[in-house]
Order: C-alpha cells, then sequence, then structure tokens
C-alpha cells in the first residue's frame, strides 16, 4: 500500500521559533528543513538542516527543491535572498513584509500611509541632522539604528542636549531613525494571522513588561478594550502587505489610544503563551496560513502568562512543581542576555493566575 508522501516545509533560520513551528507542525504530519548557519541551532533536533549562510544560493536552491512551501522564523534575512527563494518556489511572507520590517523608516512610513498612528519620527543621517531633528521632536527622543535593533540593541535614549553628540558617536556609523519619547501607560501587542486564502484571524492582547530592552512576561488580556483597535491596525497591514502568516504587532497605550511601536513578519515572543493558553497556537496557525488551510480557533484556553527565561534555565524541578505551568526549554547554551526558554502559566482566571505567577517569578 503506497503513502502519500509528507509535505514538507522549508524554514530560514533554526533557533526557537524554527524547533517551535516543527513541534506544532509534526502532529499535522509536516516535515521541516531548515537553513542556518550554526551547526548548534536549536531546532536542527525536529527536523533537516542545511548548514549554510541565509544569502548562498546554492543553499536556498537545495531549500526549494526539498520542500513544498518556505517560511522564515527571523526577518533579517537578505531581501535579495527572499527574493531569489521566491522566484523559484514558494516563500510566505514574501519579501515586501521584509523590506517593511527591516528598516524602522519603511515601517514608520507606512504606518503613516495607513493613517495608523506612531511617535514623531525623522530619518538621521549626519551629527547636524541629527541635532535638527531633536530640535523639531524635543527630547526625551529615542534614536534608533534603521535597521537589525532588536531585543533593546541598537538604542540610545536622549535626555538632554548634552546626551546628542554620545548617541551619536555610539549609533552614528549607521543610518538612524529618531522617534519622540511616548509617556505610555502599558505595552501590547497583538498576535494576527493571515491565509493564502485571505482569511483573518486575530488573538487576544498580550500585555508585555521588558527588562533591559528584553521581553521579560507576556500576559493575555480577555475582553480588553484596545483589542478592535489593534485588529483593525493589524488588519490593514496584513492586507496592503498582501502578508501570508503570523505577524507580531507591538503598541504603546497611551491616553489617546494606541500608538504603533512595530511589527514583525513572523511569529512572535509574545505570542508564546498561545501555545498552552489558546485553542490553537500561532504556531500551528501560521502553518495552516502558509499552506492555505482553516485557520484555528484563538480562543483563550483560560488566564495565560509567558515568562522568558533568560540567561539560564531555572531549576526545572521547581518550575514543573507549581500547579499549571508548561516549562519550554530550547536547548540554548547559558549566556547573559540570551533567552533560553520560557514557561507558561494558564490558570481558570487572572486573580488566580497573577497569584501563581508569583510563585514562578520567583524562580527567575
Amino acid at each position: 500500500m503506497s503513502h502519500p508522501s509528507a509535505t514538507r516545509i522549508g524554514i530560514i533560520g533554526g533557533g526557537q521559533l524554527g524547533r517551535m513551528l516543527a513541534l506544532a507542525g509534526i502532529p499535522l504530519g509536516l516535515e521541516f528543513v531548515f537553513l542556518d548557519p550554526s551547526p548548534e541551532a536549536c531546532a536542527r533536533l525536529v527536523g533537516e538542516q542545511i548548514v549554510a549562510d541565509y544569502d548562498e544560493l546554492m543553499a536556498l536552491e537545495r531549500l526549494v527543491s526539498e520542500t513544498d512551501v518556505i517560511t522564515l522564523e527571523f526577518e533579517n534575512i537578505p531581501v535579495a535572498a527572499a527574493r531569489f527563494v521566491q522566484e523559484r518556489g514558494l516563500l510566505f511572507p514574501g519579501p515586501r513584509a521584509l523590506e517593511v520590517a527591516q528598516d524602522r523608516v519603511n515601517e514608520k512610513t507606512l504606518f503613516g500611509t495607513l493613517g495608523i498612528p506612531t511617535p514623531p519620527w525623522r530619518a538621521v543621517d549626519s551629527l547636524e541632522g541629527l541635532r535638527a531633528a531633536v530640535a523639531e521632536i524635543g527630547l526625551p527622543a529615542v534614536l534608533k539604528t534603521r535597521r537589525l535593533g532588536y531585543d533593546g540593541k541598537g538604542q540610545a535614549v536622549l535626555r538632554t542636549p548634552e546626551d546628542i553628540e554620545r548617541a551619536w558617536s555610539a549609533l552614528g556609523s549607521a543610518p538612524l531613525i529618531l522617534e519622540g519619547f511616548i509617556a505610555f501607560r502599558r505595552e501590547v501587542s497583538i498576535i494576527a494571522v493571515r491565509s493564502r486564502t485571505g482569511e483573518l484571524a486575530f488573538y487576544p492582547l498580550s500585555e508585555n513588561t521588558h527588562e533591559r530592552g528584553i521581553l521579560k512576561l507576556s500576559l493575555s488580556r480577555a475582553h480588553d478594550p484596545l483589542q478592535a483597535e489593534a485588529e483593525a491596525h493589524a488588519r490593514k497591514v496584513l492586507e496592503t502587505l498582501d502578508y501570508v502568516g503570523t505577524m507580531g504587532f507591538e503598541f504603546f497605550v497611551t491616553d489617546q489610544g494606541l500608538i504603533a511601536n512595530e511589527i514583525a513578519p513572523r511569529v512572535h515572543n509574545t505570542g508564546h503563551w498561545t501555545i498552552e493558553g489558546a485553542a490553537v497556537s500561532q504556531f500551528e496557525n501560521h502553518l495552516r496560513a502558509i499552506l492555505g488551510l482553516p485557520l484555528g480557533s484563538t480562543a483563550l484556553r483560560g488566564a495565560a502568562a509567558m515568562l522568558n527565561f533568560i540567561g539560564e534555565l531555572p531549576p526545572i524541578e521547581r518550575a514543573l512543581a507549581l500547579p499549571d505551568v508548561h516549562f519550554h526549554g530550547y536547548g540554548k547554551a547559558p549566556r547573559p542576555g540570551r533567552k533560553v526558554g520560557h514557561a507558561t502559566l494558564v490558570a481558570r482566571n487572572e486573580a488566580e493566575r497573577d497569584a501563581r505567577l508569583a510563585e514562578l517569578l520567583a524562580l527567575t
């Protein structure tokens, strides 16, 4: 009796996001091939790995030839490499989303075109230009690299005029953007999904806490009054980019409503709670979207919290001794500032979740 061959998904990037995509897809009968330059990529245990740079054309050709559809877990691959793949196979999301998300000026310009509120901003290419931008926007402000900034890297806060030259010296070797400092009440994100068929799905908002620029904690928020506003902004971006897959969209909450911070064209750290906390996870829905399958329910299974383990993992036996805790280790070597795992806690209500979360936080 013959068996149909399994659908094979190519993933550019072999980190924990690729690993969690594969863990979501294996029960669906999917197989995975990763392209990552590190022989120690943590996703290598859940699929095949092509060890090569992201722009190595022979490796990209091989990835296309060995898979049915390709996606990415990491948005900073060269746009030229994404175009190369798209010309030869199916790539979701496509190069346009990368062009926007890789450059903060492109991102802010798109938001402005779509009527999505942003902080005041100016592109900065010289020390004189930085001084002029500060004169327009005022202080405090945040100077950021236009490209390759993540987890708080490539940023400097300007509070006084004396900070201008110091920030320029630290960051001025790359194209920059100055953004007005937003006095926000909280940070939230929405995980949004769009399928090849145009079907859309949105998860309940996450409320996020960062430490030293790195996400520490995400809490699911049922019936958040800003849910509809976040969905409307995300819908505009997804449809304008003809986006396929899961996207993370981060916002600042102000007295005037939501101010857009940035998008991530991939599954997102603030949506990790969906693995146990939602009916269908962001990872499974990303795979459904790129395959054109019906999207699954984003309904909450309870009140969820996700705590990142940064630098090192806590003792697993202590974490698992706590009720309702789900432990995820990424198989990565400990290193300061590195995300090495997370835990999700799902409780019956927010009060119960928050009480148990205090015990979990005590382990980190």
